[in-house]
């Protein structure tokens, strides 16, 4: 006699069924969020070269002096004038050598040690009026989103700094508090310093209110932020811990943004002769003062003018980069 397939039970054939549908391959860990970032981010080239820029530049400045010791207010009459050391290559009998590559102004003064020292000024004017108008502007967008009394008011003050005319303004600041400042910080360099980072953030946190705002408005009507107050979470630890988290991308764009910014209305503030004084160099003053001589030595102008336009172009690559790797649609195509 033949024997007879004897048949399942049904909690047998559920447990073949449920067996099939597992994955006979241990499922992959989950991915960072700041990975996908990374990934998105080094996908954009002029991002890339933007940060590679920015970095390399701010090193320069910072490390600079340590490597290249001139001091960019020595005098050296005898060696005045001198032309960059590729000029070298087309007239071999230029006056140019490796102890001033490149070249030496009117008075001597080493035009590679005012570059590195004029970046510092400039790139330090930069950073901190960047980063107080972020300051001004989040606090100012989030209490504009969230506190639905105040959202009237500050949105007015924003439309009227807006209108108003941004250069004649800070040249007007200039003028009137350059030697107040002067007197209470011990010196014109760090009172025009002070006076500048103020003068560019407070008329440069609009942009970046106006965009918190309207990311505040769509956050806190989401589940989360209303599961949150059920609770009895005050307003303080909503903002703290699930709206600025939220808002976090739309920040760090705007903060490359306000950095060129920052950096653009310095330059313009040198080059007119109302930013720091005559003997501090400044890539707008390096510009200023090379305007009288521009025929004869072009590269006094050029020089700099290439620097200030590298570092914006970098900045703005940079932002760009950011706002396509920080945004979750971009990621997800």
């Amino acid at each position: 006699m033949t024997e007879q397939a004897i048949p399942a039970s049904p909690i047998e054939a559920d447990l073949e069924v449920i067996g099939a549908l597992t994955d006979k391959e241990p499922s992959a860990p989950p991915r960072s969020q700041w990975k996908d970032v990374w990934d998105q981010f080094r996908k954009h080239k002029g991002a890339l070269f933007g940060g590679g820029f920015l970095i390399f530049i701010t090193l320069a400045v910072i490390f600079g002096p340590l490597i290249w010791s001139l001091e960019p207010t020595t005098l050296d009459i005898r060696n005045k004038n001198w032309r960059p050391i590729y000029t070298l290559l087309w007239n071999s009998e230029a006056s140019a050598g490796w102890a001033h590559p490149f070249g030496t102004d009117q008075l001597g003064r080493d035009i590679l040690s005012q570059m590195i020292h004029g970046g510092r000024v400039s790139m330090a004017v930069g950073w901190a009026a960047m980063v107080l108008s972020l300051l001004i502007g989040t606090a100012i967008g989030v209490a504009a989103g969230y506190f639905k009394r105040a959202d009237f008011l500050l949105m007015r003050l924003t439309d009227l700094v807006l209108s108003l005319p941004i250069l004649p303004l800070v040249l007007l600041a200039v003028t009137l508090f350059r030697q107040p400042l002067t007197k209470a910080f011990g010196g014109p360099e760090a009172g025009m310093f002070v006076l500048i980072v103020s003068v560019i953030a407070l008329t440069s946190w609009m942009q970046t209110a106006r965009i918190v705002r309207g990311d505040i408005l769509a956050l806190k009507e989401r589940e989360f932020i209303l599961a949150a107050r059920s609770i009895g979470s005050t307003s303080g630890k909503i903002i703290r811990r699930h709206l600025l988290p939220n808002v976090i991308s739309p920040i760090m764009v705007s903060a490359t943004l306000g950095l060129a910014t920052a950096i653009i209305t310095e330059s313009a503030l040198s080059f007119l002769g109302v930013g720091f004084p005559s003997d501090f160099p400044t890539w707008g003053k390096l510009l200023s003062d090379a305007v009288n001589r521009m025929q004869e030595f072009p590269e006094r102008v050029m020089l700099p003018g290439i620097l200030i336009s590298l570092t914006v172009l970098s900045v703005n690559y940079l932002g760009d980069g950011l706002r396509d790797a920080l945004d979750p649609r971009v990621r997800g195509r």
